[in-house]
């Protein structure tokens, strides 16, 4: 149980895992065979991505990732993935994991810290504590870190269309990677880190054996 901004009393019944990782670490990949492994077990699994999973979430990444919205500041950046992502936990994460459903979600408030604390530079205390606030303190079960090479990342996404996210060259993408690192090694015990360079089949067994034994078990 916990007590959320305004008293929001929240009962978690069900497992929230979050996957996080640069553009291009296979996150939509392994969340879709972590989604199979939990419903083989006989579990309804709620899928979600950031910034998006509502109405109003959904208008919101439009906007942060239109190549048009050059002039967004970095500040306004930051708070319209916070808007979009208690928009998210208050609609629809929250009344899942209060009705027992396992959620996992493609990015989470480590997402914002990483490309809008360390990558922009923006103060990270303050980064952190918009996080708590947009989210009711509701943190995950589970931080699933997909870590790979920049360069190696790029060379998946050759041919696809690039956000303005995607499109903020290398040196942003390496700021990213290297401030989700930074967020594992302060807090070990919420994370599992995983080299997102190994086959599909092997990084899925590692995620999913990790999980049945640490994260199932506890629940």
């Amino acid at each position: 149980m916990r007590t959320g901004y305004r008293q929001r009393r929240i009962i978690i019944a069900g497992i929230f895992i979050t996957f996080e990782g640069i553009d291009g670490s296979g996150k939509s990949t392994q969340i879709a065979l972590l989604k199979r492994r939990f419903e083989e077990l006989g579990r309804t699994v709620v899928v979600v991505r950031e910034p998006g999973g509502t109405a109003l979430s959904e208008k919101i990444r439009t906007l942060l990732l239109d190549h048009r919205n050059q002039d967004l500041c970095e500040r306004a950046e930051a708070l319209l993935f916070s808007t979009a992502r208690a928009q998210l936990v208050h609609e629809v994460i929250i009344p899942a994991l209060e009705r027992g459903d396992v959620v996992l979600c493609d990015r989470y408030a480590e997402s914002t810290v990483a490309y809008q604390g360390y990558a922009r530079e923006l103060p990270l205390d303050e980064i952190i504590t918009t996080q708590e606030f947009a989210t009711y303190g509701l943190r995950p079960a589970l931080k699933v870190l997909l870590d790979l090479d920049v360069d190696v990342a790029a060379s998946r996404l050759l041919g696809s269309y690039a956000d303005r996210m995607e499109s903020a060259g290398r040196a942003f993408q390496e700021r990213v990677r290297q401030g989700y690192l930074k967020l594992a090694q302060a807090n070990p015990s919420e994370w599992l880190v995983v080299d997102g360079s190994q086959p599909v089949e092997k990084i899925a067994q590692e995620v999913g054996s990790y999980v049945e034994e640490h994260i199932i078990t506890d629940s």
